[in-house]
């Protein structure tokens, strides 16, 4: 889904995805002034914005992308953080290896979201903290778009779109999430709701999908060119309640936060 698509995902997803960095960052205990040394591991670092905020903090950093060119970015903005290639749920970390573990929006990519927090929490010492974000359902109009736009045009999605396995997922809420969690093995778990509006490019941002960026990536760029044509004409006709007197678009949006502490 990622591979080859770091330029196209910094151009579109990657600032609407920065928007919780600050306060996943806090819920682990990585505030600004943070002791020097503190070790911080920042999972599925994309373009490197956590991990650079958290060195910013103070903290000591290990950022983990699977994508080599997300981790090419990361090293120009996350300067003096150790950069690794690995994917969740195997972590090549000694257990207790982390005074804090954040992953933002990576828990909705991973094929086994409850082996991906459990591992999270292995790296992670005894009271520390882990903190995840995901986007939540039902979705919010910045994600509904996307939705509308396919449905419009008539889009069909190729049958070799990847799923999660039910037996896999888990409840897109705060209760869901807390309970994932909760069950990976971590304590005094709390999840709360955050909400703002993104800005962004109306170019920008039709950009990511026709790049083949995340899910409805995958589908856009499966269609025909002629269905490529028909879905931007209903993405400019769709977008038009959402642009602002400078042009750019102001989508309201959702995440949830959520952190545990390890036992």
């Amino acid at each position: 889904m990622w591979a080859g698509r770091a330029d196209a995902y910094a151009r579109s997803f990657a600032k609407l995805c920065a928007h919780p960095a600050g306060a996943l960052l806090d819920a682990a205990a990585v505030a600004p002034g943070v002791d020097v040394g503190t070790r911080v591991l920042d999972v599925g670092t994309g373009t490197g914005t956590v991990a650079g905020l958290a060195l910013a903090r103070g903290a000591r950093v290990t950022a983990v992308d699977a994508d080599p060119g997300m981790l090419d970015l990361a090293r120009g903005n996350a300067p003096g953080a150790d950069l690794h290639l690995g994917t969740l749920p195997d972590l090549a970390f000694a257990t207790g290896t982390f005074d804090a573990t954040v992953a933002n929006f990576v828990v909705n990519h991973v094929g086994d979201p409850r082996a991906a927090v459990t591992e999270l929490r292995r790296v992670t010492r005894s009271g520390g903290r882990v903190a995840v974000t995901i986007w939540p359902h039902p979705a919010s109009p910045l994600h509904q778009l996307w939705g509308r736009v396919l449905e419009a045009a008539g889009a069909e999605r190729p049958a070799t779109t990847p799923s999660l396995h039910p037996e896999l997922d888990f409840e897109r809420n705060s209760d869901g999430l807390s309970s994932l969690l909760r069950e990976s093995g971590l304590a005094d778990v709390t999840c709360r709701r955050l909400e703002w509006s993104h800005r962004a490019d109306p170019e920008d941002w039709w950009s990511g999908p026709a790049n083949g960026v995340a899910s409805v990536g995958l589908v856009v760029t499966s269609q025909t060119p002629e269905m490529i044509v028909r879905l931007r004409q209903h993405y400019d006709r769709l977008i038009v309640d959402y642009r602002d007197e400078d042009g750019l678009l102001s989508l309201p949006t959702a995440a949830l936060l959520a952190v545990g502490r390890v036992a």
